[in-house]
């Protein structure tokens, strides 16, 4: 049962999003198609593409973003991964993996999505082809808390809005990040 809530609730969270561009509003009517052709297209085990959900995690002040420093793919991103059946909205599998792979309590997550994309993830099972349509949400981390690494990461780490994309930011950081990094301050406000 969990999996059919999640799957609706998937759908109509995407419904009700108002994208900020032609090209969000592409994704976001991609993704909606998957879900309509797809009854099981929240699950890893959908192929070639499934949805995942991810949170980008701010400070308190919205200066600073927590990025994790994939074990996989050796790359700075935001946390996220793959929806599990005990998830019953697609906003708790985010926040499900952001608490998990930050080792933060206590994220306040706004529920309304801000930014999706498809990206290939070569590691992602044992066909090649896998593609995650990732929702992305925003949560703001509280004053002063302590991070962890997880088993999934190589270091997580506070860094500077003001330094990505930058020499002294996080290196071979994708530009759809960054995108989401600036939704999620807009977001906020």
């Amino acid at each position: 049962m969990g999996v059919v809530t999640l799957h609706r609730d998937a759908l109509r969270v995407l419904t009700a999003w108002v994208p900020p561009t032609g090209e969000q509003a592409a994704l976001r009517d991609r993704f909606g198609g998957h879900l309509y052709d797809c009854p099981d297209g929240m699950q890893r085990s959908c192929y070639p593409d499934h949805i995942t959900a991810s949170t980008v995690v701010l400070s308190d002040d919205g200066h600073r973003v927590l990025l994790t420093l994939h074990a996989r793919a050796r790359r700075w991103f935001q946390f996220g991964g793959h929806c599990e059946p005990e998830d019953q909205r697609l906003v708790d599998a985010a926040l499900r993996e952001a608490a998990e792979e930050s080792g933060i309590a206590g994220l306040r997550i706004d529920p309304v999505p801000i930014h999706l994309d498809e990206h290939e993830v070569p590691f992602c099972g044992d066909r090649p082809g896998v593609h995650h349509l990732d929702v992305r949400f925003v949560a703001v981390a509280p004053p002063g808390v302590e991070h962890a690494v997880s088993e999934e990461s190589l270091d997580v780490r506070w860094w500077p809005v003001i330094s990505l994309g930058r020499p002294n930011g996080p290196p071979d950081l994708a530009g759809e990040l960054l995108d989401a990094v600036q939704a999620a301050r807009a977001r906020l406000g």
